[in-house]
């Protein structure tokens, strides 16, 4: 060991097989959600019911590693109830901390519960010193989860401002939108990634054959035309292929998935204690791959030896990687 600090790798649990296998695979923490529109990943299939939930704890402590309940969309109108019981249950459920967004939320949860531990969401999108200082000082939040728009340097000229924990994505689904503030999903579907807790639900995706092509439509939107034989993404908003004057394609960003494995040393010199992976809507076998890679980055990086990249970029979004904003070199 060369006495570098230790990074906390924080997993994606969808489910309690996949939590199972990212416990098993490596992972410090994993973070879940309660089964219902309080978590945004409210995807039919997903999620864990208050049983399993306390089951998934139950497990991941035995292992020693900790469990985040995700409730981190913001309460509709008279429904606070709904958002209040869920982190009531975590509490209850003796979850290590809960991943908040909203105000009130926030308010609620300390007051209610002041020895729980309260982690800002990246649906919060605190992106400077400032505004995370604020949510410390009024709620006592822990930890802040970094929105992906800010460079190693911007990451860096923040952690010395504040005095609470920062995490931050490596890998995953790349939103190309400040989180908590993107409004393209809910104009095409009704549904809210922000409240409802579905980004481009299912429910609303269509595929169908038009002549030698495959569109994808998206709330009756055509965000994809591809060629018979060719991969079709799924439908997304950000991410569509669209005709804007005399140009055609991606208009917002490309289909590409973040991979930050090769700034590992970076963003641990910046002062970041733990490192996301995106994806409670993926398989158990996503899990496994991704959580055993980026524990063996972490154990690599710990020891002082070189870091393999680009392993899982079959895993990836269009087989495409970036660094995201981290380097600048995103859109």
């Amino acid at each position: 060991m060369t006495g570098r600090r230790k990074l906390e790798l924080v997993c994606p649990a969808g489910t309690p097989a996949a939590l199972r296998s990212a416990v098993e695979a490596g992972a410090h923490t994993v973070y879940c959600g309660f089964n219902d529109e309080t978590n945004a990943r409210n995807f039919p299939g997903l999620n864990f019911s208050r049983e399993e939930m306390a089951q998934a704890v139950a497990f991941a402590h035995r292992r020693g590693v900790k469990t985040l309940i995700a409730v981190n969309t913001f309460p509709r109108a008279g429904a606070f109830d709904l958002w209040s019981r869920a982190v009531d249950d975590a509490k209850r459920l003796s979850a290590d901390a809960v991943i908040l967004a909203d105000l009130g939320l926030l308010a609620y949860a300390a007051e209610r519960h002041p020895d729980l531990r309260l982690h800002l969401s990246v649906q919060a999108a605190a992106a400077n010193a400032d505004a995370i200082n604020v949510y410390a000082h009024a709620f006592g939040v822990k930890r802040v989860v970094l929105p992906r728009v800010l460079t190693v340097e911007e990451i860096a000229a923040i952690n010395r401002e504040i005095d609470v924990e920062t995490e931050v994505f490596v890998f995953g689904g790349l939103c190309v939108m400040a989180e908590g503030r993107c409004s393209l999903s809910s104009y095409a579907t009704g549904k809210s990634p922000n409240m409802n807790g579905a980004c481009s639900p299912a429910s609303h995706v269509e595929y169908r054959a038009d002549g030698q092509a495959l569109v994808s439509r998206l709330g009756g939107f055509a965000i994809h035309r591809v060629g018979a034989h060719e991969p079709a993404p799924y439908p997304t908003v950000c991410k569509g292929s669209f005709r804007v004057g005399e140009r055609e394609g991606h208009v917002f960003e490309e289909p590409v998935s973040l991979d930050a494995a090769a700034l590992i040393p970076q963003l641990a010199e910046a002062g970041v204690t733990a490192l996301k992976i995106e994806g409670r809507q993926r398989s158990r076998a996503y899990t496994t791959a991704v959580v055993r890679d980026f524990r063996a980055a972490l154990d690599a990086y710990a020891a002082g030896r070189p870091i393999a990249t680009n392993a899982l970029r079959d895993l990836t979004e269009g087989r495409k990687t970036t660094s995201g904003a981290y380097r600048k070199a995103w859109r």
